[in-house]
């Protein structure tokens, strides 16, 4: 005996490569109902800046979360001719700004050694875990910062 208990009999576990919708908005939808009982309802809104180009064409832009106190950075992209210029710093600033307005007091984000890390710190973020080797070569790192 591994004493591990058993699956039930009428599972049946299958690798789906290509998932209806339904069942992806199923595990989606049960993890957050769990998460929100272990900690709290979180009022996720989702925090989205757009770099805009005179004819509408999207240069860039950060996209994001706010919950339960803090501000997730998902993405932050510039196209190559918008590198360099402050936009990046720009778009960080109005959405730690959309952040606080929200009571958030945190902020954090994570991106690969390639991806400008000393972008994160010159904007007040510290460096808190680190994945080497993801990918090859390189690193996966964590960023956070306080908005108090």
């Amino acid at each position: 005996m591994s004493g591990k208990p058993a699956a039930p009999p009428d599972i049946e576990i299958v690798e789906d490569a290509y998932p209806e919708l339904d069942a992806v908005a199923a595990i989606q939808r049960g993890l957050h109902a769990y998460n929100q009982e272990m900690g709290g309802a979180y009022d996720r809104e989702p925090v989205t800046l757009l770099a805009r180009a005179p004819d509408g064409a999207v240069r860039g832009g950060l996209l994001g979360l706010t919950f339960w106190g803090w501000l997730f950075i998902d993405w932050l992209w510039l196209s190559r001719e918008m590198r360099g210029l402050g936009l990046g710093s720009e778009l960080l600033r109005r959405a730690e700004d959309i952040a606080r307005a929200r009571g958030c007091a945190h902020a954090y984000t994570d991106t690969f050694s390639f991806q400008a890390p000393d972008f994160w710190q010159r904007n007040g973020y510290a460096e808190f875990g680190r994945l080497d080797g993801m990918p090859a070569g390189h690193s996966r790192l964590w960023f956070r910062k306080s908005l108090v």
